[in-house]
This record gives C-alpha cells, sequence and structure tokens, in this order.
C-alpha cells in the first residue's frame, strides 16, 4: 500500500495546523499506530513553522510567499519533505554528511525545531535544494500499525 499528497502552502502560521491535520487524517485512516502519527504531525508541524518562518522574505508575488509539504507512506515506512524557497541554510548548518543539531538552551525561545525533528524521527536530512534557494528538511519513520489496519503494509 503506498499513499502520498502534496501540498503548495502560504507561508502563513495558518497553514501548519493544516498541514498538521492532514497527516494525522490520513494514517488514522489508513491506521497507523496513534503514537507514531503523533511524533510524525509534531515533527511536520516544526518543520512547516520554519519554513513560514525562515523560508524567505521576498516581495508580494515573489516565490518565498510559499512552501511545499510532501508525504508519503509507502510499505512500512512514512517519508515526509518540507520545501521552501527562503535563502536555506548556511553551509555550516547544512553538512552533506547529517550530524545531530543542537539543541537549545532551556530558557530560549526558539531554536528548538531541528532537533525535536531529529528526536522524533528514524532519518532526517536537512539541506539546501540543489542549484536553487531554499531548504530540504526531510525525514522518515517505520510505521507501526493498528491491529486490524484497513491500509497496513502487506
Amino acid at each position: 500500500m503506498s499513499i502520498w499528497w502534496s501540498l503548495h502552502l502560504r507561508r502563513e502560521a495558518a497553514s501548519v495546523p493544516l498541514a498538521r491535520r492532514l497527516l494525522l487524517g490520513t494514517m488514522e485512516t489508513a491506521g497507523v499506530d496513534p503514537d507514531i502519527s503523533y511524533d510524525l504531525s509534531v515533527a511536520l508541524s516544526e518543520a512547516c513553522a520554519n519554513a513560514v518562518e525562515h523560508g524567505g522574505a521576498s516581495g508580494p508575488g515573489g516565490p518565498s510567499e510559499a512552501y511545499r509539504v510532501t508525504a508519503y507512506l509507502d510499505g512500512e515506512k512514512c517519508r515526509i519533505e518540507v520545501t521552501d524557497s527562503g535563502p536555506g541554510f548556511a553551509r555550516a548548518h547544512a553538512p552533506q554528511v547529517p550530524q545531530p543539531v543542537r539543541f537549545a538552551a532551556d530558557d530560549d525561545e526558539n531554536g528548538r525545531g531541528l532537533g525535536l525533528i531529529q528526536e522524533l524521527a528514524d532519518h532526517v536530512h536537512i539541506g539546501n535544494k540543489p542549484g536553487r534557494r531554499g531548504a530540504v528538511v526531510s525525514f522518515d519513520k517505520i510505521l507501526k500499525w493498528k491491529k486490524d489496519a484497513p491500509l497496513m503494509a502487506v
């Protein structure tokens, strides 16, 4: 069983819960374990919030007014990718070989998102779009299924 969807969203705070609800609804319908669904929905929310906040600031009508979310439930794995058209990550923050992201200090109001994604997902890739402006945050997680899940992978 494979399910995939892709959203082109405005860089507005209201888009974050929309993406999260669509992911949760898809996983519930498919019969994915609620704990796995929750972990992935929190990670997706963090990636979307980063795209909304840091995804670019060009003028009205410019490409950075939007970002894209793509989710794949394929067999035993879910893969999620969030891309924006902002400035991307500085080379020091987007190494070719994935490295752990440093967590923010306890009293910091920002800076926890990428670290949280790494804690919640099995594999994480954080980098820049090849040859273009923009960041790409992708992550995946092995799925667990509820008993008698309607769309469980076989």
